[in-house]
């Protein structure tokens, strides 16, 4: 039964430079459930808010570049980026379809593994999904609550070096639940190259934006601007409602890109950015045997405010996504009441062993804060991980 739509991150976040997540012309603002005044994060804002707060109990998210794992991390939830191909993307409004994904977004991981076995899968409408048709019929058969005994697990300490001292202290706590379950860890873990990923990922993003869009926008049925030109014009001449928060410019760029995937420019972008990316990840993962890698996942919420627009810390979807390889994100704790997630990471199609392994944290750990509906933050406490026997 699916119970409605949820509110998308204006353009899935990408049309301003300077944009706010969890706001749609059409939508409005999404606010945090733990503070009202915080943001959900994005862009899969509204599915990770509805989950939050008990109003689903599972919701599907998209995601090019943190936009499931991020908003789950935000809002205190689970959230699932599969390997780009798992799940397909018929229907899906495009970003670039070199790393756009659905996926799932739910409270608890057993839950994530119940919807990906609804969402997985091959689709003749996208080709992408063919090495779906030798991956597992269903994953609530890899949830093992002792699956963390004898793993090897990287933590990879870098994506938040800029956390303050109480978010940084979850990831601390959050080893310890890892190893107080039997885990091997190797800590820290360097990933070779991930500084660079970001700037060859948005110059590819933008030609792949105009290209891909106008393709589903030309396939698209009934009256609508048919190109993202015309998105553009029409985002003009109604500023006073559509541009009243945040402008176009990321629009702008990718316009004025060509959309041409032919471009050698382009084409030396993105096997840039997917070299790098992949290099990060498989570098580590071999050398050190490592069934996964662990980081928190993105900074807790923040002020959601139209006139800085999103100002998070940090976030550290970037090398899964480009790479895509598959990414979860499951609560480590809070600081101040506001959630802050840990991602486990891992090669093409682990998705049995992230979820295993997320699974048996989550048990251990049992660190999901309970959405207060506050008007704003509580005073400043941490709370980490409660390890269990």
């Amino acid at each position: 039964m699916i119970l409605g739509k949820t509110n998308l991150s204006e353009w899935a976040n990408f049309r301003s430079s300077h944009p706010t997540s969890g706001w749609s012309t059409l939508g409005g603002q999404a606010a945090n459930p733990h503070a009202l005044d915080r943001n959900p994060s994005g862009s899969s804002s509204g599915s990770g808010v509805a989950v939050a707060a008990s109003l689903v109990p599972v919701a599907v998210g998209t995601e090019t570049d943190g936009s499931i794992v991020c908003p789950a991390s935000a809002c205190g939830i689970v959230g699932l980026k599969p390997t780009l191909g798992l799940v397909s993307r018929s229907g899906i409004v495009p970003v670039a379809l070199s790393q756009d994904t659905a996926g799932p977004m739910t409270r608890r991981v057993a839950d994530a593994a119940a919807l990906l076995s609804a969402l997985a899968g091959p689709d003749p409408a996208d080709p992408a999904t063919t090495a779906a048709a030798g991956q597992p019929a269903g994953y609530t058969a890899f949830l093992d609550a002792d699956a963390l005994v004898g793993a090897r697990i990287g933590v990879w300490r870098d994506g938040f070096e800029t956390a303050g001292r109480s978010t940084a202290a979850l990831a601390d706590a959050a080893v310890a639940v890892l190893a107080g379950r039997g885990a091997t860890l190797v800590d820290p873990i360097e990933l070779p190259g991930a500084a660079g990923i970001s700037e060859p990922e948005f110059s590819a993003l933008l030609t792949e934006f105009r290209h891909d869009l106008n393709v589903y926008l030309a396939a698209l049925p009934g009256e609508h601007p048919a190109t993202l030109a015309e998105l553009i014009g029409y985002n003009t001449e109604h500023a006073a409602s559509v541009l009243a928060r945040f402008g176009q410019e990321v629009f702008e760029r990718a316009e004025a890109t060509g959309g041409d995937l032919a471009d050698p420019g382009y084409r030396a972008a993105r096997a840039q950015a997917s070299r790098l990316a992949r290099a990060a990840l498989d570098g580590p993962l071999h050398q050190h045997r490592l069934d996964a890698i662990v980081t928190l996942t993105a900074s807790p919420a923040w002020l959601t405010d139209y006139h800085l627009g999103d100002h998070d810390v940090f976030h550290t979807s970037g090398p899964a996504a480009v790479a895509g390889y598959p990414a979860i994100s499951v609560p480590a704790g809070g600081v101040s009441g506001l959630p802050v997630g840990l991602t486990f990471m891992g090669p093409a199609w682990s998705e049995p062993r992230l979820i295993a392994l997320a699974y048996a944290f989550e048990q251990a750990a049992d660190a999901r804060l309970r959405p207060a509906l506050a008007a704003s933050c509580p005073p400043p406490a941490a709370a980490g991980p409660r390890p269990r026997g």
